[in-house]
Parts: C-alpha cells; structure tokens; sequence
C-alpha cells in the first residue's frame, strides 16, 4: 500500500510537470495538464488496480495545498490594487452578472434534462474555485466528488475556449481578459490570464473571488428555481 502510494504521487507530480512541458511547446489543447493527467491517472489505476484510497492517501497533502494556493491569489491583489479600485464597479458588476447567469442556467439547464435534485445541488457551485465549490456543495446536500469534476471541466473548457473567444473578438482590454478567463474559468482561467499578462492575471485572480461570494449570494435564487 505504501509503494502504491508513493508511486501514485510521484506519477502525479511528474505527469503534471511533463503535460506542462509539453503544452508550453506545442499549444495542443489535449496537453493540457487539468486534462491530460486525470486521463492517465485513471489509465494508470485501472491498470494496475490500485485502490482510490491509495492514492488519496499518496497525494493527500497536494489537496491540502488547495486552500492555501488560493489564498495566495491575495498578492496579486494587493499589488494591483490601485488599478483594481480604479475599475471596481466594471469588475464587480461583470462578475455578478455572470455568476448569476451560471448559476440560473445550470439549474434550469438540468430540469431540462430532469436530473435528480442531488445532482442539480452539486451543479450549482461548478463556476467558482473549486476548494470553495466542494464546500457549497456540502452544504446544499450535493456531492462534492461530482461538484469537483464539474469544475475542472468547467475551467478546462473556459481556458481553451477563451483565447479564442479573446482573439475572434479582438478583446484587447486587460480589464476585460482578465474577467473573462477568471469568471468563465475560475482557477485554470487565472493560470491562463497570466500567460497573457501579469494585469490579467490579477483580474481574473480578483473576479474568480468575487464569483465565489457572488454565487453564495445567487443560491437563494437557485433554491427559488429548485
């Protein structure tokens, strides 16, 4: 069980930084480590038929760091924190919008489809961070196993398909790069935002923020559409 473990984390933190290496250099979407390391991780189980709770218990410190990673979205803020003060109301009234938009359309989207009331409780926090999100879903009485999953596809989605939403649409405003990546793609948004610029990267660090406290607010609603 120890060997597993140890070998489950090192095939994590390698494959990670590998899919990292290898998407810096060729852009090829499905390089992208959110993606691409989960798939090989399942591979890499099935195959050898490692229990999940060797691997939780190899790589349990990592999901540890979860918490504190985001906190550490703080510094950005407190650098750019006159330009962000400066175009408050744009951020913050973006952002609102757009989690209200999430939130109402995952919920109505799921009656549609008539999924269980579990699952549409799991749904509705998938457009923010996902340390948070696994907590919302807790409390709604969701499953915060499937509320992760949701988010990571979510911000993978988001950050491949927001560069191009940026260049079809010649998005050239840092304020408004930065909120969309953050808002649309939450963490993987932000990591994105950064490739384009260190002002984007701290807007999208401060929308995904605002989108965590937003989406608290627009529950209620949710609830009303429940």
């Amino acid at each position: 069980m120890i060997m597993a473990s140890i070998a489950c984390f090192l095939l994590t933190v390698v494959g990670f930084f590998g899919f990292q290496h290898l998407y810096k250099r060729t852009k090829k979407w499905y390089f992208t480590p959110l993606l691409a390391v989960p798939a090989l991780l399942i591979v890499f189980l099935l195959l050898t038929d490692i229990p999940l709770t060797a691997y939780n218990q190899g790589t349990k410190w990592l999901s540890n760091m979860l918490q504190p990673a985001t906190v550490a979205f703080a510094i950005p803020l407190y650098k750019f924190y006159p330009l962000l003060k400066k175009h408050a109301a744009e951020i913050i009234s973006s952002v609102l919008l757009g989690s209200a938009v999430a939130v109402v359309t995952s919920v109505l989207l799921l009656h549609v489809i008539k999924a269980s009331p579990q699952m549409i409780e799991s749904m509705i926090p998938r457009s923010i961070t996902t340390p948070i999100a696994m907590k919302v879903s807790e409390s709604l009485g969701g499953i915060p196993a499937i509320t992760a999953a949701f988010v990571i596809l979510t911000g993978i989605i988001g950050s491949m398909i927001g560069p191009i939403v940026i260049e079809k649409f010649r998005i050239r405003g840092n304020i408004s790069r930065g909120v969309l990546l953050g808002m649309g793609a939450h963490g993987a948004g932000t990591s994105k935002a950064y490739e384009l610029g260190n002002v984007e990267g701290a807007i999208a660090s401060v929308s995904m923020i605002i989108a965590a406290l937003a989406t608290l607010m627009v529950i209620p609603i949710s609830g009303f559409l429940n």
